[in-house]
């Protein structure tokens, strides 16, 4: 029963994640106009899935093998992490604010390991330190390939006519549906990796390893979330922290995709929201920093800092919870 309810939050968390991160990846392409939100968000859905299936499974190993030891881990490990995630997700979702389900998750795992063992040892200090490094760089390299491949648009295309606008919008339609690959080939994997540790602990396999239902049931789960979108997302990102325009777009979306489908290929997870958010802010900078809104940015940040304390204290606490009932 534990294993068939942590499949079914996994699954629920692939959605959510497809749901909140689809509205920070079509922002540029429907706020500049280059796409119809229907048509943005069918795009978005279909990289989505086949993004899985393009990248192997790197990111799911960290996740399953690379973070916590076998002490710290056992079946209410697993839906404790997940409830944790789920429930900061559809806080900060309720709020508008775009939070990070990478962060969540990593947060609900370290929480719910050290309720269950109380010894900080259960934590893989190299792993986790791959982790945060993964979590923390990929802002930093979406900000400043952000700022740098606007400058250098902005270069290419200094002698061109308003019409160039017509050629971006088109780009664009591009650089969402490459985004969307790495999106889905990233963000999945967190689930994936989720599943095959819960199929592992109930002795359903035998070793560690990723079945083909479970990669198919986690790209339809985030192609399902991303079919449908955040509209406060979608408003936040592409209209609160400055005024994007095509060029913003091409710029910000070809960046995060590049940083995203790099950190697939290598094993590190990443927030595909804060990838994205930290691009278009990088991508608003490089044309006049007074352009961007900078509070709301501090605002953003601070959801940020504050995901993986406070997911770790829920997780915890629902830890607690399980092992009562």
């Amino acid at each position: 029963m534990l294993l068939w309810f942590s499949i079914a939050l996994a699954l629920i968390f692939d959605l959510l994640n497809g749901y909140n991160d689809s509205g920070a990846l079509t922002a540029t392409s429907i706020s500049s106009h280059a796409l119809p939100p229907r048509l943005a968000l069918r795009l978005t859905a279909i990289g989505a899935f086949l993004g899985p299936f393009l990248f192997g499974v790197s990111v799911a190993h960290t996740i399953g093998q690379g973070l916590l030891t076998s002490e710290g881990l056992n079946l209410l490990t697993i839906p404790a992490a997940l409830l944790a995630a789920i429930l900061w997700s559809l806080i900060s979702a309720r709020l508008g604010i775009p939070s990070s389900s990478s962060h969540a998750l990593v947060g609900g795992l370290v929480g719910a390991a050290l309720m269950a063992t109380g010894d900080p040892s259960v934590i893989q200090l190299k792993g986790l330190l791959k982790v945060l490094l993964a979590l923390f760089l990929s802002p930093l390299l979406g900000f400043v390939s952000g700022f740098l491949f606007t400058r250098g648009v902005y270069f290419l295309a200094r002698n061109a006519t308003p019409r160039i606008n017509n050629l971006f919008r088109l780009l664009q339609a591009i650089t969402l549906f490459g985004m969307s690959l790495s999106h889905g080939a990233n963000d999945a994997q967190k689930s994936m990796g989720l599943i095959s540790l819960a199929l592992l602990l109930s002795g359903a396999i035998s070793r560690f390893y990723v079945p083909t239902w479970v990669i198919l049931s986690c790209a339809l789960a985030i192609a399902l979330g991303s079919a449908f979108g955040s509209q406060r997302h979608i408003r936040t990102l592409g209209g609160r922290v400055y005024r994007v325009r095509p060029i913003h777009g091409v710029a910000s979306q070809l960046s995060s995709a590049l940083v995203i489908a790099l950190a697939a290929w290598l094993g590190g997870p990443v927030s595909t929201t804060h990838v994205i958010s930290s691009s278009i802010i990088g991508s608003g900078a490089a044309e006049r920093f007074g352009k961007v809104r900078w509070q709301i940015a501090q605002d953003m940040l601070l959801t940020w800092l504050l995901t993986i304390p406070l997911t770790g204290f829920f997780a915890a606490a629902i830890f607690w919870l399980l092992q009562r009932l």
